[in-house]
């Protein structure tokens, strides 16, 4: 079935595009030991060693409740103890549900096809071959992902929301500036980070196998991702100058503020009829969306600080959104849990797998010695 029938609403035209003002950069140094860059080259090393095939590695077998899929408690929806809430049926909280999920993966979804398209960017502008070839295996993480969550809504929610406004703005920001270090800002520190807090929080609070899986094995790239940002922007940021930097944390500040602005969820309830000032009220209203909205920073503040930008008007927005003491958060522990979660649930599931192939064989030696 086509994706543009599963649309709560028809997207904005078929496609998207956006012309590009970077350049191309080739390099010809290709003895990259030879500049002393072995953490880059370390970092493509397990880019490659760290590729899967997500039709194989995640059980799509499991049954998903469309109208549960991620077994969402009634405090979390932005409707709950209100008046609209009092007169919905049961029913009506599973679509609601169904709805939500829909959304939130939708932006997921849509958030990897630009991750696909940043990083294939970066692959072009960056100057340093080593960016170059670890650019290229995020190329290929992040058209999996994009695959993964495709797959999710496609045959598990069988619906889909277009990309919500201020995400296409932070987007489009991030792809039309020329400056090579953009898409790295824009999508490994900001979009990415903000990403990797929502798919966190989904991750670890899920009683649902699949979603369970899919969050748990994309965060486990999306580790290295940050990792690399965090690497190739915290070298290049030392060498600019104060105005540069302001003028990036300018952006930092801006596009904080439209990935908070984008969390609402609206657009679900407007789909449920309610108006969009009034819905706009109840998701700022809703106790456990604000708390849901402060964590979501917790990957961003540090990463932000940890490359260097961390001027006054910067410190006054976090602490204007509520985020600022984020910024002390141990982001390489995050990360490393981010990876141990995965290979965990690996070994939990392949060791179940052994223990009912072990319980098949010895069925087939009982029924065979009754014989």
């Amino acid at each position: 079935m086509s994706t543009h029938e599963l649309y709560t609403m028809a997207p904005d035209g078929a496609g998207w595009q956006i012309p590009s003002a970077s350049s191309a950069r080739f390099s010809w140094e290709y003895d990259m030991a030879a500049d002393g860059r072995d953490r880059l080259l370390a970092l493509y090393q397990k880019g490659k060693d760290k590729q899967w095939d997500g039709a194989k590695r995640i059980d799509w077998d499991l049954e998903v409740d469309p109208y549960d899929p991620l077994g969402t408690p009634d405090e979390s929806l932005a409707l709950f103890g209100t008046p609209h809430w009092a007169k919905m049926t049961d029913k009506d909280k599973g679509e609601l549900r169904k709805h939500y999920a829909s959304w939130q993966f939708s932006q997921f979804l849509h958030g990897e096809q630009g991750a696909m398209v940043c990083a294939a960017r970066i692959v072009e502008s960056v100057p340093d071959l080593d960016a170059k070839f670890y650019s290229a295996t995020q190329t290929m993480d992040e058209a999996r992902h994009a695959e993964i969550y495709g797959r999710f809504l496609h045959e598990k929610i069988g619906m889909l929301y277009p990309i919500n406004d201020n995400l296409q703005s932070l987007l489009g920001d991030t792809l039309r500036d020329s400056r090579w270090d953009m898409p790295y800002l824009g999508m490994q520190v900001l979009i990415e980070g903000l990403a990797l807090a929502a798919f966190g929080m989904i991750r670890d609070t899920t009683d649902k196998p699949l979603p369970k899986q899919i969050l748990a094995y994309v965060m486990q790239d999306e580790a290295r991702h940050v990792a690399f940002g965090r690497m190739a922007l915290r070298d290049y940021y030392k060498q600019l100058t104060d105005a540069e930097l302001r003028e990036r944390e300018e952006f930092v500040i801006e596009g904080c503020y439209l990935m908070r602005d984008r969390l609402r969820g609206v657009e679900v309830l407007e789909n449920f009829g309610i108006p969009k000032a009034q819905a706009e009220q109840y998701s700022e209203q809703s106790e456990f969306l604000a708390l849901f909205r402060q964590l979501l920073f917790s990957r961003i503040v540090p990463c932000v600080k940890d490359i260097g930008l961390w001027g006054e008007r910067l410190q006054r927005a976090y602490v204007d959104m509520g985020v600022f003491e984020m910024g002390d958060s141990n982001l390489d522990l995050l990360m490393a849990q981010d990876e141990e979660i995965a290979e965990r649930l690996d070994a939990e599931r392949f060791a179940a797998e052994e223990r009912e192939r072990v319980e098949e064989v010895a069925e087939a030696v009982r029924a065979g010695g009754e014989d």
